[in-house]
């Protein structure tokens, strides 16, 4: 018996119940139960986030279970004018890796790039993320960067150089 093809898919304001699915899989992927399910906000705040232009949130679904997603933001660029797309958060649960998941959720999200006249899609990965680096060098050119945390106020995180 095949199974059902994998539907990729932008969420929208009536879909927090999705994200809220999305951020299990991220908590999981990322072993980080307490950023991603700790503090959910309230669904009129995931409907508002939703709602923007700007956020771009795309799910993988089969049978009505969340295979993996993303969550992207589009910035207006001020030297040019231009857009561009910026990769925040990406994973695939365990289970359902190695099956161009992560391929078919980037390739969504460059078509909706295309849509929005953006000039590129960036992401950044971590040290040591093998899975991850091998992921993006086949779909783009790598940039080596530091990355920096600016702590803004009480509560906020410390100003670190990331590894």
């Amino acid at each position: 018996m095949t199974r059902p093809p994998v539907a990729f898919r932008r969420l929208r304001s009536q879909d927090a119940a999705l994200l809220r699915r999305l951020n299990a899989v991220f908590a999981e992927a990322f072993g980080d139960r307490e950023t991603y399910q700790g503090d959910p906000p309230p669904d009129a705040y995931l409907r508002d986030l939703l709602a923007k232009d700007h956020v771009i949130a795309i799910v993988a679904v089969r049978d009505d279970e969340v295979l993996g997603g993303l969550v992207a933001y589009e910035f207006d660029k001020f030297e040019r004018m231009r857009r561009e797309i910026y990769i925040y958060d990406l994973a695939v649960a365990a289970q359902h890796r190695r099956q161009s998941v992560a391929t078919g959720l980037i390739e969504h999200l460059r078509a909706i790039a295309v849509q929005r006249g953006a000039w590129v899609v960036f992401v950044q990965a971590d040290h040591g993320d093998a899975p991850a680096i091998a992921l993006y060098t086949k779909l783009g050119a790598r940039e080596d960067v530091l990355h920096f945390d600016i702590a803004v106020g009480s509560g906020a995180p410390s100003a670190r150089l990331a590894p």
